[in-house]
């Protein structure tokens, strides 16, 4: 038996110990925000948090969540105002959205570590997460307008 905190609820997980998390969270918990990508950890639609680090949840089994906390994109802020999640919406980042959910928990274990990126941190940071769509520039300006926003006391705390 897996036993793991998702989104601050204590879960129990009692199958094959090398399905990949992304498909538990999705499939089991019906928490869909992670997306399938490409189930290489080369795109980051699955970006997920594992004790506070961003993590590609279509290759980390399971068992390597056992006793850990989980935070999805509807974990990150329960009422949708983290300041990524604003910053996202007053700058229109998404175009598809396809891919935003992983961008956004990518996003916010930066802030997390780095409160005041260079545009240059955030690209290196970033590299890892593709968009189709190219909405790039948009994501570094609501990353910088999201480390502002922490800053200044607004919004949920990163």
């Amino acid at each position: 038996m897996i036993k793991l905190t998702v989104n601050g609820t204590e879960r129990s997980f009692d199958g094959d110990p090398d399905m990949p998390l992304l498909w538990y969270l999705r499939d089991e918990l019906g928490l869909t925000g992670s997306k399938f990508g490409c189930g290489q950890a080369l795109c980051g639609a699955c970006t997920i948090h594992i004790g506070g680090e961003a993590t590609r949840s279509c290759v980390t089994p399971i068992s390597a969540a056992e006793g850990q906390q989980i935070t999805t994109i509807e974990g990150l802020s329960p009422d949708g105002n983290h300041p990524v999640q604003v910053a996202w919406r007053d700058l229109n980042v998404s175009q598809c959205g396809y891919c935003q959910c992983g961008q956004i928990m990518q996003a916010a274990s930066l802030l997390k570590d780095t409160p005041k990126p260079t545009d240059q941190q955030i690209d290196e940071a970033m590299s890892g997460n593709i968009c189709r769509c190219g909405t790039y520039p948009r994501i570094r300006a609501a990353i910088h307008q999201a480390a502002g926003q922490a800053a200044s006391g607004k919004g949920d705390r990163l």
